[in-house]
């Protein structure tokens, strides 16, 4: 691991690191938010999984995630969002290869080889933070943006056994059922859409739920709401019953505005499971 930088930031230290991954074969970069707790003992850890085009750096710059996150002596942990580099699969379009990872272990070619960003974040970085720093492994919660919204709730929904509580921002809702996500799904893992299930929120939903809380928060303005198809969702949590708030924002898009908007209720929803 090499550090890039390190900046005091609310009484803590906002870190950008790199590594080689074993998951991708490639350099990862990622960004960490540990709060000055973090100098007497673990703390608990926040995953934060970003959107579409973005790097680990767009949250960790816009979302205004650490001032709250410090007032809670919470870590945040930001991942980019796909593998990066020469001999990396890409794609012309903006919703495919780098910087589109999805937060799945892709089987098909040209990605096999390095998109398994569903390891990744899971197994991979998970093992180095928590041997290089003062993080609680048994304390974790995790949250996201759009296709880090998707990539955490199914995370969470297949780890309900590491993860304290889940979020997200505008997630993408129901990737096997829509236009924005069966393209991906297609491309990553194959025209057997029996192996997306593990990848799609309502489906996780209606078949196995989270044991924790839920907390989803969408704009009624958001410009890809039909993409997302949080009606799917929200049938799935009221079907299941499942412990979780729903909110339509009235007004909010789809951008970063949105999300730091709603931050401060994201990450205190968080403290109350991780120190629970």
């Amino acid at each position: 691991m090499q550090t890039l930088s390190e900046n005091k930031c609310f009484d803590g230290v906002q870190g950008v690191y790199t590594h080689q991954s074993k998951a991708t074969g490639t350099d990862m970069t990622f960004g960490l938010f540990l709060p000055a707790e973090a100098q007497d003992g673990p703390v608990p850890v926040l995953w934060y999984l970003s959107g579409l085009t973005c790097t680990h750096e767009n949250a960790m710059v816009k979302a205004g995630a650490q001032s709250w996150a410090a007032e809670q002596g919470i870590a945040l942990v930001f991942p980019d969002t796909s593998p990066r580099g020469e001999g990396v699969a890409d794609d012309p379009e903006y919703d495919l290869g780098q910087g589109a990872g999805f937060y799945v272990n892709a089987t098909q070619k040209p990605w096999a080889p390095h998109y398994n960003m569903y390891d990744y974040v899971t197994r991979d970085l998970p093992g180095l933070l928590f041997n290089e720093f003062a993080l609680d492994p048994e304390r974790q919660s995790i949250f996201g943006h759009s296709m880090g919204g998707h990539g955490a709730l199914t995370m969470a929904m297949n780890l309900p056994e590491r993860y304290r509580s889940v979020s997200a921002f505008a997630p993408l809702c129901n990737p096997a059922g829509a236009v924005w996500g069966r393209k991906q799904l297609t491309a990553y893992l194959g025209d057997d859409e029996s192996k997306w299930s593990q990848h799609d929120a309502s489906l996780l939903m209606a078949q196995k739920g989270f044991d924790g809380p839920v907390l989803i928060d969408i704009g009624t303005d958001d410009q890809f709401i039909e993409f997302l198809a949080p009606e799917a969702l929200a049938t799935a949590i009221a079907q299941r019953r499942q412990q979780a708030t729903f909110r339509m924002q009235p007004g909010y898009d789809h951008s970063y505005f949105f999300v730091s908007s709603f931050m401060e209720d994201h990450i205190n929803f968080h403290a109350q499971a991780l120190y629970a």
